[in-house]
């Protein structure tokens, strides 16, 4: 019995690593356009394309048929009741009231268009160089707010605030708390915004050059800057704790409100321009069409700590045995000589049955030094022993877990 063991425990060792754990490309009908903009309602989702206009999902981005409005360059969209509205680039913004089968153009007519915001029974667009407009009639036609002489890159809105990014001739966060008849500038940034969301106190905001990510915990009080990648930062999404970044090697993500960043471009060769969570998935828009991936999969690992451990290691799952799930904790260290930090290790976290049979990836991808953990669910997989192996640098380590149902 023990040789079995043995054989088993080498056979794992030796098994060849393969990943399930990435983005998959869902443009179906679409190919590889260049999806600037993403907007959904239900199983409905619209992507706004560069000058093929555009796109309707109605399986959750499986399927895409190109609309009527296909000959735009399509900034924005929002769904507002039966209306979606788009955002385009000089031709200002068009509605529809029957699902992309027939467009109106509005009176905004040639407007760039960069961002729409839906709050309650009002649409807001942001323009490039003429600042912000509503619309209190699903979209139909348009008034230019008190904001009417800057860029507007993004615009969200939580609840009565509205966060406006600003570029040339405001650089910032603006902020408006009565349906954008006053704005004002929160934090002293001085640096154009591309990109604006906010969960809580928390506001998020990127910028160009380094791919830098500006926070605020406080609501605009103070901010901190975090650089993430290259090029500018065009999407922010957020979910709970969760915050996602769309860099130029692909997004980011946080699990602890923008303090620690993890890269998760797994199989996404292309950086994101739009993120959109959608039941419980996550939907990227490239200059190569859609991608997806399930959103608990890309916030499953965990940044613990930052601080350089003294060497790999691979931790006890606990609670174990479990039902249904269990979290495991891993230390990165520097694969660098001592005493310089910084470097990444591609590390890979894979579960095992008895047998040897890969059943789950939870990890694999570059990871600076720190301290790491990661929740496995059990539920879709029957009672009895399991292995995970952890593989990082030149360090390999296997331990044993038992689900007990």
């Amino acid at each position: 019995m023990k040789k079995i063991i043995f054989i088993l425990v080498v056979y794992i060792l030796s098994v060849s690593l393969q990943t399930n754990a990435q983005w998959v490309q869902y443009s179906s009908g679409m190919g590889n356009k260049d999806v600037q903009s993403l907007a959904y309602s239900g199983t409905k989702i619209f992507a706004g394309t560069y000058s093929n206009g555009v796109y309707l999902s109605t399986n959750n981005g499986t399927n895409w048929t190109q609309t009527s409005l296909n000959n735009r360059d399509i900034r924005a969209l929002a769904i507002i009741g039966n209306n979606v509205i788009a955002g385009t680039m000089n031709y200002g913004i068009y509605f529809s009231t029957n699902n992309g089968a027939n467009w109106t153009q509005s009176n905004l007519v040639t407007e760039d268009v960069r961002t729409l915001a839906v709050s309650g029974n009002n649409v807001f667009a942001g323009t490039d160089h003429t600042g912000v407009y509503i619309s209190t009639n699903n979209g139909s036609s348009w008034t230019q707010t008190s904001m009417n002489n800057i860029t507007v890159n993004s615009l969200f809105i939580s609840g009565n605030y509205i966060l406006a990014g600003a570029g040339v001739g405001g650089w910032g966060v603006f902020l408006s708390v009565n349906n954008g008849n006053s704005w004002t500038l929160i934090g002293d940034l001085n640096v154009a915004i591309y990109s604006v969301s906010a969960s809580g106190n928390y506001i998020y905001a990127g910028t160009p050059g380094a791919c830098s990510m500006r926070l605020s915990p406080n609501f605009g009080i103070s901010w901190t800057e975090t650089t993430l990648d290259h090029g500018t930062v065009y999407a922010i999404a957020v979910s709970g704790n969760n915050v996602f970044a769309g860099c130029y090697n692909g997004p980011y993500v946080s699990n602890n409100n923008g303090t620690n960043w993890i890269q998760r471009n797994e199989g996404l060769f292309s950086s994101p321009n739009a993120l959109c969570i959608i039941n419980n998935y996550i939907y990227a828009g490239t200059a190569h069409g859609v991608f997806r991936r399930p959103l608990s999969e890309v916030i499953g690992i965990k940044p613990i700590s930052s601080e350089v451990p003294s060497s790999y290691s691979l931790s006890q799952n606990y609670p174990n045995p479990f039902n249904p799930s269990t979290k495991i904790r891993f230390d990165i260290t520097s694969n660098l000589k001592a005493g310089v930090k910084g470097e990444t290790s591609n590390a890979k976290l894979i579960i095992f049955d008895v047998l040897g049979r890969e059943v789950a990836t939870l990890v694999n991808e570059q990871l600076k030094p720190g301290t790491y953990e990661v929740d496995f669910d059990g539920s879709n997989y029957t009672s009895g022993v399991y292995f995970y192996k952890l593989t990082a640098g030149n360090f390999t380590a296997v331990n044993k877990m038992i689900i007990l149902k």
